[in-house]
């Protein structure tokens, strides 16, 4: 406005103000301009770039992906080591928010839901395709729900992760926080000192057991394939004891009846040899019987032995199991939504379709205070021992409480401390949700926990995955684990609350402003 003033009325203006006032008007306006231009810059978030921490990076333990920011970072034990832009899902395909792991590694992964495109240091975290990999990145949301990372970072960062690692995505910025409670694990240092030795023990009984069962298998079979004959043996016994004891007493008639001395002989002769016949046949039949009854016995003791033996290999396969899983890292989740608490750890046994093996024997209620109210999603990760047992992070990515509050209204069954705290080991972990387990969860994951009030089109646009096979101990298979067939759960309901009172609509547009491109054909 001055500058047009001063434009139409140069005369009135300076004849009002003099030069001097002038000049430090316009001065001023440029000061202006310049500051409103550097505000200007900095209201514009930078674009993340890669980083890498200036010290000796240890194993990564969590990465924790900002879909607002579009970065992801690799933490270890005493921080973050690694930083990078990544390009996550698009509208209508946009990447879930919540709690996953890393189930499959392939380097050199092409994609079956897209033209065959190349996703190289694939790292899949569903079965259903989404993933972390190599891919472009044009500064913005670009996938198809998957998490593009830059190529050559993606193939540093491959031989760095390990399956069951943890990735969070978070809608926001998040970080993990040094964090301390009464309700986290406590180890026992001689209940973890004492553990591979008694694994070893164990697994050695275990096997025996095993041998001794197969034994008394086959003992009971070969008995029982003994006795299956002598029910037709012994009828046939009976039968000619039967004709003897017919032959003899139609002697003795044949004899009372005699009018003549010839025939009288003839009856003599023929009782005379029907009498010792007779006693024969009861004689050997008796003796079978005797026999019978001593293989019967035996064939009954056998079974019995069997029946015996394979309890006994069921309950030491099952000490032995627990025993070695004792020596992985224990990983808890508890949903409000089904009042539950459930455990996972990996047993590293590798399936032929892809993946390895979560145990998930440990399903059981548990108590959270004030129920109906929120409780946030927290995930509570032990990265290290210390003095006093474990050293602990919080990281929040839903904070309907905060952590601390989370863990104050949660009472975990005691049953489930005694096994899991004694030998609590780093990279053990507490999930802590107002979610249900996702269907995605299942014999080959750790758990995948989906934020319901965020969009979810790269996830709910998949194929899920097949019923869930679920890990259990009633039924054993090699290696002391077994399993049974659970149908797939439907999709994910939504959580009714949200800040500001209302959920997220899957679906729901990217916010107003945020760059989205075209289609890439062949990428997440």
């Amino acid at each position: 406005m001055l500058n047009r003033f001063m434009t139409a009325q140069p005369n009135v203006a300076m004849r009002r103000w003099g030069l001097p006032a002038i000049v430090t008007l316009a001065s001023m306006a440029a000061l202006t301009a310049l500051t409103a231009g550097a505000a200007a810059r900095q209201a514009r978030p930078a674009q993340p770039t890669e980083a890498t921490a200036p010290r000796e990076a240890g194993e990564p333990i969590m990465a924790i992906v900002s879909i607002k920011s579009q970065q992801v970072t690799f933490y270890d034990a005493d921080g973050w080591i690694l930083r990078a832009p990544v390009s996550t899902g698009i509208a209508g395909r946009e990447t879930p928010a919540g709690v996953f792991a890393v189930l499959e590694k392939d380097k050199d992964h092409h994609s079956s839901l897209y033209d065959d495109a190349w996703m190289p240091n694939m790292q899949r975290i569903t079965w259903n395709g989404i993933a972390l990999h190599g891919g472009p990145l044009p500064g913005y949301a670009a996938s198809h729900g998957c998490v593009r990372m830059p190529f050559g970072f993606a193939e540093k960062l491959f031989e760095k992760t390990w399956i069951g690692m943890r990735v969070i995505i978070s809608p926001n910025d998040t970080e993990p926080v040094e964090f301390s409670h009464p309700a986290l694990f406590v180890p026992n240092r001689e209940a973890i000192a004492a553990a591979p030795a008694k694994a070893e023990a164990l697994a050695r009984e275990a096997a025996e057991a095993a041998t001794t069962a197969d034994e008394a298998k086959k003992a009971a079979a070969t008995a029982s394939r003994e006795t299956a004959t002598l029910t037709a043996s012994l009828r046939k016994l009976e039968g000619l004891k039967t004709r003897a004891e017919a032959e003899l007493a139609f002697a003795g008639k044949a004899l009372a009846a005699a009018k003549t001395d010839q025939a009288r002989a003839r009856a003599e002769d023929l009782k005379q040899k029907a009498t010792p016949k007779a006693a024969e046949a009861g004689t050997q039949l008796d003796a079978a019987r005797a026999d019978a009854k001593l293989k019967l016995d035996a064939a009954a003791a056998a079974k019995d032995a069997a029946k015996a033996a394979l309890i006994r290999k069921v309950d030491t396969a099952k000490a032995a199991s627990e025993a070695k899983l004792a020596l992985e890292p224990a990983s808890i989740f508890i949903s409000r939504a089904t009042q539950k608490l459930y455990v996972r750890r990996n047993t590293h046994k590798q399936w032929p379709d892809g993946g390895e093996v979560f145990d998930a024997s440990i399903e059981v209620p548990v108590t959270i205070r004030d129920p109906d109210k929120p409780i946030g999603t927290h995930v509570f990760t032990a990265l290290a021992r210390n003095d006093g047992g474990l050293r602990w992070t919080a990281v929040t990515i839903d904070d309907a409480s905060d952590a601390k509050a989370a863990l104050d209204r949660i009472t975990m069954p005691q049953a489930v401390l005694d096994r899991i705290a004694p030998t609590a080991l780093p990279l053990s972990s507490i999930v802590i949700s107002d979610e249900p387990l996702s269907s995605e969860t299942n014999y080959r994951t750790e758990f995948v926990a989906v934020l319901s009030n965020q969009p979810q089109g790269g996830f709910i646009t998949r194929k899920p995955t097949a019923d869930i096979l679920v890990a259990d101990h009633s039924v054993q298979g090699d290696g002391f684990f077994g399993f049974f067939f659970q149908p797939n759960p439907g999709p994910q309901p939504a959580n009714v609350r949200r800040r500001g009172g209302q959920p997220y609509l899957q679906g729901q547009p990217y916010p107003q402003g945020q760059p989205y491109p075209q289609r890439q054909q062949g990428w997440w």
